[in-house]
């Protein structure tokens, strides 16, 4: 399977970046959290055609696809530079959306059990509940959900990569459940994240929550900011009993381990999505179409 794109973008246009998004504190933050074998809609984590054959990213290597000599501009209608290496890359992209096309399990994101309406807009999601007046929104975004693979980038400089051994995406948010009541001046909100440690559970192993409270506070009802001078409960230090009934707080209006579950299954169904997409639109770009 081919999964690592970033790689295979460097690969084709030789130039390597980096970029990192700041977040409002009201949408989730970004997190680094091992995969779930157990999400029914999981894909093999790879994004590469070259690492398949290389020592992979960590060694600097990057596969030359021509040499310097011939490497002239191609005309075209649209009055834009094309030159071999793009058609390199738009044939490694048609390549790629392929695979993943084979790989994705429907074209359509799963529901969420127990009432709660989902709200998109690109790669932000809503959850929008409503039970005996309370309004319940969990709002989390898919931009950098997937972490990366450590493991499986050793096992491929030291070519001890198998097909088979292959771990799965999954797409583990941060999310923010927002909790309104009529009479109230403000919402009750909770920055949520599903700690690595507690995202599967192996066989035998006592279950636990799957999904953490890392912030509580008040803020306006609706405000995508969160505001600084509203005072902020962070949970690092929270007495267990306190902590204990904020998780049955959430848990009383829906936001459960099965809940978690069913937002991850979501989440990376979308995340899926937005990356076949993202592919035909640069390849589109990269081809002119």
């Amino acid at each position: 399977m081919l999964r690592t794109f970033s790689r295979a973008v460097s690969s084709a246009v030789r130039v390597s970046t980096t970029s990192m998004s700041s977040t409002p504190a009201l949408h989730p933050l970004t997190r680094s959290v091992l995969y779930s074998p157990n999400s029914g809609t999981t894909r093999p984590f790879t994004r590469s055609l070259w690492m398949m054959s290389s020592n992979g990213a960590a060694s600097g290597y990057r596969p030359k696809l021509f040499s310097s000599k011939g490497r002239s501009p191609v005309s075209c209608e649209c009055v834009s530079l094309h030159t071999e290496g793009d058609k390199a890359f738009g044939d490694f992209l048609s390549d790629e959306m392929k695979e993943e096309k084979k790989v994705q399990k429907s074209k359509t994101v799963p529901k969420m059990s127990g009432g709660w309406e989902l709200e998109q807009n690109g790669t932000e999601a809503k959850l929008i509940r409503k039970l005996s007046g309370e309004k319940v929104t969990v709002t989390f975004n898919i931009n950098n959900s997937v972490p990366p693979n450590f493991e499986e980038e050793a096992e491929q400089v030291q070519g001890q990569k198998s097909a088979e051994s292959e771990p799965d995406v999954v797409s583990t948010p941060n999310f923010v459940v927002e909790v309104t009541k009529p009479a109230a001046k403000h919402s009750l909100v909770f920055d949520c994240h599903y700690p690595e440690d507690e995202v599967s559970h192996g066989e035998g192993e006592e279950e636990s929550d799957i999904f953490s409270i890392r912030q509580v506070s008040f803020q306006p009802e609706g405000d995508g900011e969160w505001k600084e001078t509203s005072y902020t409960l962070n949970t690092d230090a929270l007495d267990w009993a306190l902590y204990d009934h904020l998780m049955d707080f959430l848990a009383d209006r829906g936001v459960d381990n099965t809940f978690a579950d069913e937002l991850m299954e979501l989440s990376t169904a979308m995340e899926h999505q937005e990356y076949i997409k993202f592919l035909d639109d640069l390849s589109g770009f990269i081809k002119c179409n």
